[in-house]
């Protein structure tokens, strides 16, 4: 094994030439391959008397392996001078400080006065030449040593090891601590380049390197973010005769995660875990953002249970990672946890933090949580970018936050760091326009565009929403042509916005938009043109132009245009029609899931339609029931349920179950709404069969 030095005098003071001692005693063994199994994040941590050692150790700087070193052992046979042991000093005698002049003590103090000097004279030999001349007495190895490790000079230290390998004429099995020990002081100021060009240089004199050359070389490489570098240096190793130790490995982790060797990161991590080697908190985080980046979000959680339990601490790094990764798998509740802890631990939540929490909260759509944490950010005196700020708006665009969104557009606009964007803008006009504040909304399109921004299909799309809700008929066909004038082409989710306004127009208005929706989608066109202008055509004719419909749109949209289609037939009071277009939903198993049976309770399931498709569902649901109990005699369950979910829409202070509550009134009913379950309307079988009976006498 190979040894380095410190800056601290303590070890040196007890021997005259301590340092002339660390150097390998045994020979190197043979270099081993270096071949690793995967690691399965996602299994259970281990329990702790199976785990790593919990030491922390790094290549990065300070490093345990070089900081703390042991006292070496003297040769039982050392040539002199160095065989002659420092005697003790009575601090009475009267030959005290004479005495104290000729320790070590006082020499190792004029040896590091003597690095001062040299890090100071200007970098070029005469002048390092003369101040090591000037020092006034012979240099020995250990003299050469501690003056190396004691400069901080990048610019002169080689040119020091130059002028000492001269003059001290170290031999061959020592110089290669001059070398570790120049490297080391390059390393400090994370200059890799300096420390290749010495590498080079040792080879050039013939000087073999050892284990702490390249510990130095690898650590330097990472010091300066070059991780890939690090791979080059830990690769050469064998090649050299050097058979890196558990430290190297462990530092190799981060080094190959860092570098995109995803692979070998892991099957090290497997070693690791397999012969407890010492693992630090900087190798834990580079595991948690290689997980968190390849989507595997349960096994960042895996790796900081392992690490808590290996009594590893973690850092503000590792709990700002974790967040981050909580947020892009949308679990807000584990960023919660996270931020817990990271609080009992002591630490103070930086920028990075809170903008974490902003990002989790924000995608996940928790507004009062997201906006807590931004008030918390604003106290603190923090600045957002444009990204957070975006963030923030597009959740309150989704979340129907109208007020807060228009607080945060203006502090953005008063930070005087950051200049509102298109995306911005395209929040902003979706706040308003979902809630149909037309004046707003024209307000923040004409700000867009005096910002020098042209208003993208988003924000058209959006509009028209606006001018929908208001029924102005006229300006959704002016800004449909306007998208047109643009050259923009009308997408899905643009002709599904158009087909959505259709189900609140007035009748006789439709027909407007109807030749919009025929410009943008020709088929959708048809199909809407079918359904309102009472078309005649054969049985089967109106089925195939829908499924011909539904074969030509996206997934994602499919059953957004299903259920417009249907409101469209509601207000129309086409029921059969749309009957029909809910049985092809159920086809093609777009509307999966409606009817579930049990044992104990028959259910209807609304959550996911809109109010005409769910009043179409419990209409065919109850001809369903009355086929069953009434004409096959089939014998009901005791409980019957329709489970609405208990939200309300985002822009509206009603939702599906309060509208459904005065529906079933309407019907007279027997369902009424569940005390322990919210959402859900039950009633018994017997209360069901009664009023079905009633139903078809009346």
């Amino acid at each position: 094994m190979s040894f380095h030095i410190t800056s601290s005098p303590s070890p040196l003071l007890h021997d005259p030439y301590p340092l002339c001692n660390l150097l390998p005693l045994h020979p190197k063994p043979t270099p081993r391959t270096f071949s690793f199994s995967s690691y399965n994040p996602n299994s259970p941590p281990f329990h702790t008397k199976n785990l790593l050692q919990t030491t922390h150790v790094s290549l990065q700087e300070p490093l345990p392996h070089e900081t703390h070193i042991e006292k070496p052992k003297l040769d039982t046979n050392p040539p002199p001078p160095t065989s002659k042991r420092h005697p003790w000093i009575n601090p009475n005698s009267p030959k005290a400080s004479q005495l104290r002049k000729k320790s070590y003590d006082s020499r190792y103090s004029s040896l590091i006065k003597l690095a001062e000097s040299l890090d100071t004279c200007p970098p070029n030999e005469t002048d390092v030449s003369d101040v090591i001349t000037n020092f006034g007495s012979k240099l020995f190895e250990q003299d050469a040593v501690v003056t190396l490790n004691n400069m901080t000079s990048p610019e002169t230290v080689s040119l020091v090891l130059n002028n000492l390998l001269e003059t001290v004429k170290p031999t061959r099995e020592r110089e290669v601590i001059l070398y570790n020990v120049t490297m080391k002081v390059l390393r400090k100021s994370k200059d890799l380049e300096k420390c290749e060009k010495v590498f080079d240089e040792m080879l050039e004199r013939g000087v073999k390197p050892d284990n702490a050359t390249f510990n130095t070389l690898i650590s330097c490489a990472r010091k300066c973010g070059l991780p890939k570098r690090a791979v080059e240096w830990f690769e050469k190793m064998p090649s050299f005769g050097c058979d890196p130790d558990n430290v190297t490995l462990a530092a190799m982790i981060d080094a190959y995660g860092r570098a995109g060797n995803v692979e070998m990161a892991l099957g090290l991590y497997d070693r690791a875990r397999t012969e407890k080697w010492r693992v630090d908190a900087v190798t834990f985080s580079t595991l948690i953002r290689i997980y968190g980046y390849s989507g595997n979000y349960d096994g960042c959680l895996n790796i900081y249970e392992e690490m808590k339990s290996l009594g590893v601490k973690p850092n503000l790094v590792i709990y700002n990672r974790l967040l981050d990764s909580m947020g892009k798998a949308k679990r807000p509740w584990q960023a919660t946890m996270i931020h817990k802890d990271l609080i009992s631990n002591g630490f103070e939540p930086n920028w990075s933090t809170y903008a974490a929490l902003i990002r989790a909260y924000g995608r996940a759509r928790y507004g009062d949580d997201a906006l807590i944490i931004y008030r918390q950010m604003k106290g603190k005196g923090m600045e957002l970018t444009v990204i957070l700020y975006n963030t923030l708006l597009s959740m309150c665009a989704d979340i129907g936050f109208v007020d807060e969104a228009f607080e945060i557009f203006q502090d953005m606009k008063s930070s005087g760091t950051c200049e509102p964007d298109s995306w911005t803008f395209s929040s902003l006009v979706t706040v308003y326009s979902c809630c149909g504040r037309v004046s707003e909304a024209e307000a923040a399109l004409r700000e867009m565009r005096e910002a020098g921004f042209e208003p993208t299909l988003f924000v058209l799309t959006s509009l028209i929403q606006c001018y929908g809700k208001a029924k102005q008929v006229d300006d959704v066909v002016r800004t449909f042509d306007q998208v047109l004038e643009l050259g923009i082409e009308p997408d899905d989710r643009f002709c599904g916005c158009l087909l959505n306004v259709m189900t609140h127009t007035p009748k006789e208005e439709i027909g407007k938009l109807i030749g919009c929706v025929e410009k943008a989608k020709p088929k959708l066109g048809h199909v809407v043109k079918m359904l309102v202008q009472e078309e005649n055509c054969e049985k089967g004719v109106f089925k195939k132009e829908a499924s011909e419909l539904i074969d030509s749109i996206g997934s994602d949209v499919n059953k957004a245009y299903l259920n417009c289609l249907i409101d469209l037939c509601v207000s129309l009071n086409k029921l059969e029609k749309a009957c029909e277009i809910l049985q092809l939903g159920l086809e093609y198993d777009i509307y999966s899931g409606l009817q579930s049976k049990s044992a104990t309770q028959w259910s209807l399931h609304l959550k996911s339609l809109s109010l005409g498709a769910a009043l179409t569902a419990l209409h065919v649901w109850m001809n369903d029931l009355s086929e069953a109990a009434l004409t096959s005699g089939e014998e009901f369950p005791p409980l019957l349920g329709i489970n609405t979910g208990h939200g309300k829409h985002k822009y509206s202070d009603k939702g599906l179950a309060a509208v459904f509550e005065s529906h079933l009134k309407e019907l007279n009913a027997p369902f009424h709404e569940a005390s322990d379950k919210v959402g859900w309307f039950l009633t018994t079988s017997v209360a069901a069969k009664a009023w079905l009976e009633s139903r078809r006498s009346a």
